[in-house]
């Protein structure tokens, strides 16, 4: 039987949806969100990913990552997540245990997650346009570009 072949990691890309647990709305309070945020800025600063959008709601928040070559998929999650409950200090549960994933591979499907990311809190009914809602990559403008890899899938 022949070994399974992946991708390099750093050619990666996921759109990444996390729950909270019980579907708690911990991120309607502000310092919440601002921590989480700092959280996931926080670990792109040293490397560990690639943040090409993401929005904090109430009770979930999406990001469209690429993790470092070092880091699994899996590991990333686990510094935002573990990361953010860590510096919580909750006493109870944050989070479901799984998240949610789906590999982007085109430019196409990476263009429409990013618009159905920023456009997540107009569509929830928390704002009237994207770029008025402070925890989302459409006000905060987009810590990294698009993957090249995308891009030079989308000319060959």
């Amino acid at each position: 039987m022949l070994p399974i072949r992946r991708a390099p990691q750093e050619i990666r890309t996921y759109f990444l949806t996390a729950v909270t647990a019980d579907r708690r709305r911990i991120f309607h309070v502000s310092s919440n969100s601002e921590l989480l945020q700092e959280t996931i800025l926080g670990y792109r600063s040293q490397g560990r990913f690639l943040v090409h959008a993401f929005v904090i709601m109430p009770d979930h928040f999406h990001a469209i990552l690429t993790p470092d070559r070092e880091v699994s998929l899996e590991k990333a999650m686990q510094f935002i997540k573990g990361g953010f409950s860590f510096r919580l200090k909750s006493k109870r549960d944050v989070w479901v245990r799984s998240f949610n994933e789906s590999q982007i591979r085109t430019e196409v499907k990476f263009s429409n997650s990013v618009r159905y990311i920023e456009e997540n809190p107009v569509r929830a009914g928390l704002v009237t346009e994207p770029e008025e809602y402070p925890y989302s990559t459409a006000m905060l403008g987009r810590p990294d570009p698009m993957p090249l890899h995308l891009e030079r899938k989308s000319r060959a």
